[in-house]
């Protein structure tokens, strides 16, 4: 009995810890949602539903507790690539984000996803991750001010003399110092102290405001008008692709660390599942969050924890006027962290092999350089045959992965021809 008790204390503290580890997502999720087309209170609340209805899931079935957030990354993905990229409106993103989650699921249900994760080589899956790192680091230095355009470069440094860039230094600074440190929820006392230090400064708007939102803002319905274009499947595949190998990192990473790897099929199905709801909430895919690490350190075993975190992410609604206050200075420097550990997967790039450290550093630059993740990864996919026959290593070429470089580089050319 008082080992069963002591079970329900742990999985409860373990579902509130993780919570507060991951509630960032929603101010950040919701800022970046915010500029693909809706309102930041819409974006909200999309994140929270999603994060609710996926960790809740996963809780009730699975018996897991892992907390699902709409992921970093893939967020970027959808607003500046498949949104702002392709010229998409909010609900034809929604409709790659659909396709790709049912792709996503037919994997997590056949040996689809064997067969892709063993096409497309680690070094290509590890520069897609390394590339999206540096254009989260980018977002966040350009929404802190720090990096902005320049006069006669593309990018200059910003002015120093600027309140906004003061507070965002003082900000960038605590957020290294707690994140190093590994304080407990250190995303969201960054957020909190940010606040308060950009308040001090006079640079946000004080006081709190009433939602102001009509059903219609709530109500998202993908639109498959694009999907006639190629434009719109180009986008569907790296979405797709990123849900795929991450989630079975991070799922496979977890599940060690529970000594549960007999529950990974179940996790990885309902993963798969609540990607699929994200479309219809209204955001981007949700992915297991990394900050699930602090819920099984806290000793969260069982579902209870994930209910625990769904319950109180359904809980944000209410205070949504108050985080609505959250400037863009307390947001960056979570934006640069998260890249940077993103960015950390370098290590794992044979850089001694030029057969795959090419086509590999293709991904990585020309993600952020072009501020395009789907145009960054298909330099890399293209150039990975290329760099592959001129070293007579054809033998090395799966089929799979030269039909979906052949793709890309079919893309490129009706954009050179203008067609």
């Amino acid at each position: 009995m008082l080992n069963t008790r002591e079970n329900l204390r742990n999985d409860i503290v373990a579902g509130i810890i993780g919570y507060l580890t991951t509630v960032y997502i929603v101010v950040v999720n919701g800022s970046i949602l915010s500029e693909a087309g809706i309102t930041l209170e819409a974006g909200m609340i999309a994140t929270i539903l999603a994060s609710f209805v996926g960790t809740l899931l996963m809780g009730i079935i699975s018996k897991l507790p892992l907390i699902l957030i709409p992921g970093m990354g893939i967020n970027a993905l959808f607003a500046y690539s498949i949104i702002q990229g392709n010229g998409f409106s909010f609900e034809e993103g929604l409709a790659v984000v659909l396709v790709a989650a049912v792709i996503f699921l037919v994997t997590a249900f056949t040996k689809l996803g064997l067969i892709l994760k063993e096409a497309i080589p680690n070094s290509l899956k590890h520069a897609i991750t390394v590339g999206l790192g540096f254009f989260l680091i980018l977002i966040g230095l350009e929404k802190s001010g720090l990096v902005v355009s320049g006069e006669s470069t593309i990018i200059a440094i910003g002015d120093f003399t600027s309140p906004t860039i003061i507070v965002s230094i003082i900000t960038l600074f605590l957020a290294i110092f707690l994140f190093v440190k590994n304080v407990p929820a250190n995303f969201l006392i960054t957020m909190i102290v940010g606040t308060f230090i950009a308040y001090l400064f006079g640079i946000m708007e004080s006081g709190t405001k009433a939602i102001q939102l009509d059903a219609s803002e709530l109500l998202f319905i993908p639109s498959f008008s694009a999907i006639g274009e190629l434009s719109f499947w180009l986008a569907v595949f790296p979405l797709a692709m990123i849900l795929i190998f991450e989630n079975m990192g991070l799922l496979n990473g977890q599940l060690h660390m529970l000594d549960r790897n007999k529950s990974y099929k179940s996790g990885y199905r309902v993963t798969a599942f609540s990607t699929l709801t994200c479309a219809f909430l209204g955001t981007s895919p949700t992915v297991s969050a990394a900050e699930n690490a602090a819920v099984i350190a806290s000793k969260g075993k069982n579902g209870l924890a994930a209910i625990i975190a769904g319950v109180l992410f359904l809980a944000t609604v209410f205070i949504i006027p108050w985080i609505t206050m959250i400037p863009s200075t307390a947001i960056s420097p979570i934006l640069i962290i998260v890249g940077f550990l993103m960015a950390q997967n370098i290590r794992h790039i044979p850089l001694d092999n030029i057969s795959e450290a090419i086509p590999a550093f293709l991904i990585v630059v020309m993600i952020p350089f072009t501020y395009s993740i789907a145009d960054g990864m298909a330099f890399g996919f293209i150039a990975y045959p290329i760099v592959k026959l001129a070293l007579g290593k054809q033998k090395e070429l799966p089929a799979t992965l030269v039909i979906i470089s052949t793709l890309f580089l079919f893309d490129f050319v009706i954009k050179i021809a203008g067609v």
